[in-house]
């Protein structure tokens, strides 16, 4: 399922220029109760989901986990992936794997089916994770993860190639739902008021 492309965001400069001040702010509030099991420091209200770029055509946008409800996630348990993908080409791009070394496998559930691939249509935007389908799941994580700790998850589209995005745990008290952004003037452009369903089938890939 695609919907309606948001308007356009910020300059990938801009985001990431915010992004990191306010990351480093946080940063320098942090004790040594603020560092995880394995040595990472956990970094508090958790990180942004990068935007990164494929082509002059497609990107990839606000990559992440959904937090865990109990603050970690343990080795062997499943986690949610939100993402979204803007394809302001002409053409239509396939997404035809999500691979990486820290999960088992991936659970994708669409309308009308299951698994990959997903395909964004010329001058679209396809959401993941927005209330209803298309949905991915990361299966059986090879590692413990908290609140901005990251895995590197490989995306591989048939046309645009393959781009690996190291994708943190969203920030901590996020609302186990999209966390896409929306201009507040334009509130047709939030696929979640587009009547989405939530049913659906999944399968591994």
């Amino acid at each position: 399922m695609t919907l309606r492309s948001p308007s356009r965001p910020l300059s990938r400069w801009a985001v990431a220029t915010l992004a990191g001040a306010a990351l480093a702010l946080t940063a320098c509030g942090q004790d040594a109760d603020d560092v995880s099991d394995d040595g990472a420091a956990e970094v508090a209200g958790g990180a942004v989901g990068p935007d990164v770029p494929l082509d002059e055509d497609v990107d990839l946008q606000q990559v992440q986990l959904e937090f865990p409800l109990d603050g970690r996630y343990d080795e062997g348990e499943d986690a949610r992936m939100f993402f979204a993908v803007t394809n302001t080409g002409s053409a239509p791009v396939t997404l035809t794997d999500i691979s990486g070394p820290d999960f088992a496998g991936v659970l994708v559930e669409k309308d009308g089916g299951a698994g990959l691939p997903l395909q964004v249509d010329g001058n679209d935007t396809l959401y993941v994770g927005a209330e209803g389908p298309p949905n991915v799941t990361l299966r059986d994580l090879g590692r413990s993860l908290r609140s901005s700790q990251s895995i590197p998850v490989t995306f591989t589209f048939a046309d645009a190639g393959a781009v690996t995005v190291d994708v943190p745990v969203s920030a901590e008290g996020q609302s186990p739902g999209a966390p896409f952004d929306f201009p507040d003037d334009d509130p047709d452009q939030d696929p979640t008021e587009d009547g989405a369903s939530t049913g659906g089938t999944g399968t591994e890939s």
